[in-house]
């Protein structure tokens, strides 16, 4: 746990030492700030105290932005060849992987956690619903592990961060989307099964304060298989290197 936690350190304080994470919180803040409060279907707009629309905006820039924080996170150090120096120390595959997938989800926890005097500033607004706030924000961190494990998985495939981007969206868009789709085009078994692959079906589950073992089992078995995923490849990787 100790070399997890080291270089889980290591990985956060790189993206701050290159401007990431401030590029990433101030852009994610300024988008879900302008949605919640400015624009369309804004908390004035709908005249109740909701973090809704916060909640509908954050849902789609994390799924850019994890991307755009993993793609580099293997893929660059394998080009550069530092995952080689970085597995000569005591450390494994799995403690590399579990590492980079907790800093991650700190960067993002950190973000999410910014947003918080939207809440206690619509609060003041009105009366409003404490569980569905919190339960949004639980489903917010489930959805980012499993984006950030999809993401770990792409960028563990190529050297190149723009591949391993595109390719982590093109994966996220099946559990985002496409599942989705399907399971309104398809009844009894089929379209159970489509619907429960589909990432915004659990999602939407957990946000509204229904915390069922199902959603949870969902996020935790997709989180671990792509980390799974991830530590094969590179495994396979330093065997054949």
């Amino acid at each position: 746990m100790k070399s997890i936690w080291i270089i889980s350190k290591r990985e956060l304080r790189s993206f701050f030492d290159s401007l990431t994470a401030y590029i990433l919180i101030i852009a994610f803040l300024a988008m879900s700030g302008f949605f919640t409060w400015l624009y369309g279907s804004d908390v004035f707009f709908i005249g109740q105290a909701t973090l809704q629309p916060f909640f509908s905006i954050a849902y789609w820039t994390l799924f850019f932005f994890i991307p755009a924080l993993t793609m580099k996170m293997i893929a660059e150090e394998r080009r550069s060849g530092t995952i080689e120096l970085l597995l000569t120390k005591s450390v494994n595959d799995w403690q590399v992987i579990l590492g980079k997938f907790l800093a991650c989800l700190l960067l993002i926890i950190i973000a999410l956690a910014l947003t918080l005097p939207y809440y206690f500033s619509i609060w003041g607004l009105g009366p409003i619903d404490h569980g569905s706030v919190w339960s949004g924000y639980f489903g917010m961190i489930l959805m980012s592990m499993t984006y950030i494990s999809i993401g770990l998985f792409a960028s563990s495939i190529s050297n190149n961060q723009i591949v391993a981007f595109l390719l982590s969206l093109f994966i996220g868009v099946f559990f985002l989307i496409i599942f989705d789709v399907l399971s309104n085009n398809f009844t009894g078994f089929t379209g159970q099964l489509f619907s429960y692959f589909s990432l915004s079906t659990h999602y939407e589950s957990v946000s509204r304060g229904v915390i069922d073992s199902k959603d949870l089992i969902y996020f935790l078995s997709i989180s671990f298989f792509g980390l799974f995923l991830a530590e094969t490849v590179l495994s396979k990787r330093n065997i054949v290197e």
